[in-house]
């Protein structure tokens, strides 16, 4: 081969390529849950339910289905991570949504009934009471040593809770 053609030599020896190694089972690897719908958008929330339910009936909508308890309330988790959390408010002036609220805009918008709410309230007292805590959800999230990372806590372990018990 000519000098001309021959490749440059490189400065380091080339390492091998290592071996991907599968991950050590975890606890969420061990109870999957499924898929959660995307929030709903800022058009969602401001369009009124009649508008949204007369638009479905001339087929120009798709209300979203309600899901099932272990799914709203990680759809409620979704929602105050998306728009952010607040405290003492359901909507605050600038968006953000407590659970409460976020339950409450899941409901507006479709993807919740009273009843799917009621039971993951429910849930969520179970997961309040098991850890010592003897007070509404919503007082607890309003404390102020209660952090987002709580927040996350409370509504997984609920849902891990609610699924379990199939729902």
């Amino acid at each position: 081969m000519p000098p001309s053609l021959r490749p440059a030599p490189q400065a380091a020896p080339a390492r091998p390529q290592a071996t991907p190694q599968p991950a050590a089972p975890t606890r969420a690897h061990l109870r999957v849950l499924p898929d959660i719908p995307p929030p709903p958008t800022w058009g969602q929330r401001l369009m009124p339910a009649t508008v949204r339910n007369a638009l479905a009936g001339l087929g120009m909508w798709h209300n979203p289905t309600p899901q099932p308890p272990s799914v709203h309330l990680l759809q409620t988790l979704a929602v105050i991570q998306h728009y952010g959390n607040c405290k003492s408010l359901d909507f605050s002036p600038t968006g953000r949504v407590c659970i409460r609220g976020a339950q409450t805009l899941l409901i507006k918008t479709g993807y919740a009934t009273e009843h799917t709410r009621d039971q993951a309230v429910s849930y969520m007292q179970q997961v309040l009471h098991a850890a010592g805590i003897d007070m509404q959800f919503f007082a607890w999230h309003d404390l102020p040593g209660t952090t987002p990372e709580g927040v996350h806590t409370l509504m997984t372990k609920a849902a891990h809770r609610a699924r379990a018990n199939g729902e």
